[in-house]
């Protein structure tokens, strides 16, 4: 029995190839023959498969033309009006899924299109079959509309066929990918670590999972793989490195999604601080330059001490993107006549000025605004001074003396056109309004 099973197994192998070098792929393969982001003008005359949604359908003159997608692009597709399936394609629908054969014709000079990978050559089709029926889309996937999160969640599938996010997918692949070789090629030896363990505390609530076998008893989900990369390190793996998903029972965060997320976690032995911090700069400047068109200019990060970074922008994690430090005028202060001022100056709170380049020239109600977004984030006030008109203006100048004004000028750097805002109170409160 099992020797004339393998037989007509044989049979039907050799009987495959055989068609196959008497027809066309395109006859053969039951979907497609090629992607839509992989013809070219060079496969001209090709008789050719292709499956995928349809992306955009346009009329013109009777003539109807499909933009057809799939993973690797778009390729046009040409539904002539004496094609016996004009009228079902007449009536499909975008983000249908069809499949269509036909020939691959290059396209005129004038209809090329050079936004597109595909864009020198269209497919005529030749026989059509509707493969699946999309209904009324709750939103475009075509276009980059806005549209309610809640929306797109509840419809994830078309979401993610947006241009944008189908890219964002594909970007989180390759950054995933290109850290695995290069840290494998820094020596690093990835390990996955077990999903299901005891409590281990790092900031947040653990998520719990009720155990079947023990009853009352429960796993925890891991914060972080902290602890089992420490028992590496200390059975004698030298260098480990893991993409590792992480679950933290908090609120949402504006960087990572609430509940879980994923970090590129490291470990080394005997090393130092620095020598972490310089894996991690070859590693972040390799990522940006083959994976962004921006650069990180500096291989050696730049370093700020946490008070400093708290000193100059309130924060320990600074946006250094723009140079608007809080500059510390206490000192000019003790002896003003603005009694908010010297109050806190011979106090021991904080005076501190922001440089606002240009601000200068701005109407009266901008800095009244200024100030209602100060209180709103709980300042108890806005103070300013602007610089035009060779002038220092402002509600708190006639307080000022000249020399005290000089010093401001010259500690702050600001010149015509700037404006000043001022924080005055106890250290860290002004440091974080």
């Amino acid at each position: 029995m099992m020797e004339h099973v393998m037989r007509r197994v044989r049979e039907t192998a050799v009987y495959r190839i055989r068609e196959r070098r008497k027809f066309p792929e395109a006859v053969m393969h039951p979907y497609r023959t090629h992607t839509c982001g992989a013809l070219r003008k060079e496969d001209a005359g090709t008789l050719v498969k292709l499956s995928g949604w349809v992306h955009r359908k346009r009329d013109h003159g009777g003539v109807i033309f499909i933009d057809l997608r799939d993973h690797y692009g778009l390729t046009q597709v040409v539904v002539n009006p004496d094609a016996p399936f004009f009228t079902e394609v007449e009536k499909v629908r975008n983000e249908s899924v069809i499949t269509v054969e036909g020939e691959v014709v290059a396209r005129t000079e004038d209809t090329v299109n050079p936004n597109m990978a595909t864009g020198e050559i269209e497919m005529v089709a030749s026989s059509y079959l509707l493969e699946s029926v999309c209904d009324t889309l709750p939103f475009p996937v075509n276009q980059e509309l806005e549209c309610p999160e809640e929306t797109r969640l509840a419809h994830r599938f078309l979401d993610l066929r947006r241009e944008r996010m189908h890219n964002n997918i594909l970007l989180r692949s390759r950054a995933t990918a290109l850290v695995r070789q290069h840290l494998v090629a820094r020596g690093f030896v990835e390990y996955h670590t077990p999903i299901l363990t005891s409590s281990s505390p790092e900031g947040a609530r653990d998520y719990l999972v009720p155990s079947r076998l023990y009853p009352g008893q429960f796993y925890a989900l891991p914060q972080a793989p902290q602890q089992f990369k420490q028992l590496l390190m200390v059975s004698g793996f030298d260098k480990y490195f893991q993409i590792a998903p992480c679950f933290r029972d908090e609120d949402s965060r504006a960087d990572r999604s609430p509940g879980e997320f994923y970090q590129i976690d490291m470990e080394m032995s005997f090393i130092t601080q620095d020598d972490l911090f310089g894996e991690l700069e070859m590693l972040m400047v390799r990522l940006f330059k083959e994976l962004s068109s921006k650069r990180i200019m500096a291989e050696v990060f730049p370093r700020i001490a946490f008070r400093d970074a708290m000193e100059w922008y309130g924060t320990d994690k600074p946006d250094i993107r723009f140079d608007m430090k809080m500059v510390d005028c206490t000192d000019i202060f003790t002896d003003c006549e603005l009694k908010v001022f010297s109050s806190q100056a011979r106090s021991g709170g904080a005076v501190k000025a922001l440089t606002a380049k240009g601000a200068a020239t701005q109407p009266r109600k901008f800095f009244d605004d200024m100030e209602k977004y100060a209180k709103s984030e709980g300042a108890k006030g806005l103070a300013w001074l602007a610089l035009r008109d060779g002038e220092i203006k402002g509600p708190i100048a006639k307080f000022m003396s000249e020399s005290e004004k000089q010093a401001l000028m010259g500690r702050t750097a600001a010149v015509e056109g700037d404006a000043l805002f001022f924080g005055a109170g106890p250290r860290q409160e002004t440091n974080d309004y």
